[in-house]
């Protein structure tokens, strides 16, 4: 098949959870036969090559604006489409479901993975969550498919809209990496660490963390990996910390991440809002043991292999935290459960797999290119 995915800042990924996720599955679906493109923003995308593992990317400009950036390149990407046709095109974010319409002009088919609900997001003005909203409505009838990755979601949707999804959860990659070079940079030890890896902005609630870890009695250090483009005055806020223990390093990507998240005591989840977040996978598939917010979101994918705690409680974080700095034998009991359910549901095998079928699906066996290592006829079937 002929694939695009749009709707992301591009490939190899320098932000956040969508662009990690195509990063994973573009290269799978160009390992199992198929043409893969992947669209990115200009001021995003630094990789002079026209491939990536396989994978060709197409870099359009866009506006740089906070309420703009996404919508603006996915509207251009939307034209670019006209002169590719391609058979699928996976479109990423809720916010560009006013622009599935155009690749349909010509018969593509559009799978919206939407997200999260993003309008419940405290960094939205009163016209973000207003378009959020809407855009959430018209995703219900302008793709061909909808996708969503957290069970939660899938059951908002049915429930509000009677709009039947496809669930495809995001994935994990399953490892540890030996190297420290990160680690090295700033300081911190193996096993020595808190790590708490997000956006730097309020509903992922660092700040709880900081103060959370201010209190607590330990030689650890705690680990904040992230950062934000349009949330300096929180972030300068959360750096106003006197607790020498907390690190902050910015964005960290490629095998400096795996490697903070191979080498973590244990891992705090503090986000409130939004579908499946891929850090909490990638640090379950790291082995982590994980303290999660009480939300159902990390419910969904921790089930029984995590700790909890709750945001209305003042002291809990702290005394949670203190729990598992104190009872390492639990730590290393929630890792192993941890691992075990990414290895059995969230693997990025099994997820480019089950988009693999959805695809076949959506266009009925019929392809309109043949090109691969696995793909060397045109399907007539219906699968």
């Amino acid at each position: 098949m002929k694939i695009a995915i749009m709707g992301i800042r591009g490939i190899p990924a320098n932000y956040g959870g969508f662009e990690t996720f195509a990063e994973h599955i573009a290269p799978l679906l160009v390992e199992k036969g198929h043409d893969v493109t992947v669209y990115g923003r200009s001021k995003n995308v630094t990789y002079k090559d026209e491939y990536y593992k396989g994978v060709r990317l197409i870099i359009l400009p866009t506006i740089t604006h906070k309420y703009l950036d996404t919508v603006a390149h996915t509207f251009l990407c939307g034209l670019h489409s006209l002169k590719e046709r391609f058979d699928v095109i996976l479109m990423c974010n809720s916010a560009n479901s006013i622009f599935a319409f155009i690749p349909r002009l010509i018969g593509q088919k559009i799978a919206l993975n939407v997200d999260g609900l993003e309008w419940q997001r405290a960094k939205w003005n009163k016209l973000g969550q207003w378009y959020y909203k809407l855009s959430e409505f018209i995703a219900t009838f302008s793709p061909n498919v909808v996708v969503t990755d957290a069970k939660i979601i899938q059951n908002y949707y049915l429930q509000k809209y009677k709009k039947t999804s496809t669930y495809i959860p995001y994935g994990s990659p399953v490892e540890k990496v030996d190297t420290k070079d990160a680690l090295d940079l700033f300081g911190v030890k193996p096993d020595e660490y808190v790590l708490y890896v997000s956006r730097l902005e309020p509903e992922n609630n660092a700040h709880l963390v900081i103060k959370a870890f201010e209190k607590v009695k330990t030689n650890l250090k705690l680990v904040i990996v992230g950062d934000a483009p349009y949330s300096t005055e929180y972030i300068k806020e959360l750096k106003s910390t006197k607790d020498p223990r907390i690190v902050f390093t910015g964005y960290v990507f490629g095998n400096g991440y795996r490697e903070f998240q191979s080498n973590a005591y244990f891992y705090v989840q503090a986000t409130e809002v939004g579908g499946t977040h891929p850090a909490l996978l990638e640090s379950m598939g790291h082995g982590n043991c994980v303290l999660g917010n009480d939300v159902p979101e990390h419910r969904e994918v921790l089930e029984d292999a995590g700790v909890y705690f709750n945001t209305e409680d003042r002291d809990n974080l702290k005394n949670r935290m203190q729990f598992l700095l104190d009872n390492p034998d639990v730590v290393e009991e929630k890792r192993k459960l941890a691992l075990e359910r990414i290895q059995q549901n969230y693997t990025w095998e099994k997820v480019t797999s089950e988009y693999e079928a959805l695809f076949f699906k959506m266009v009925g066996g019929k392809v309109r290119i043949t090109q691969g290592k696995k793909v060397e006829q045109v399907f007539e079937q219906q699968v």
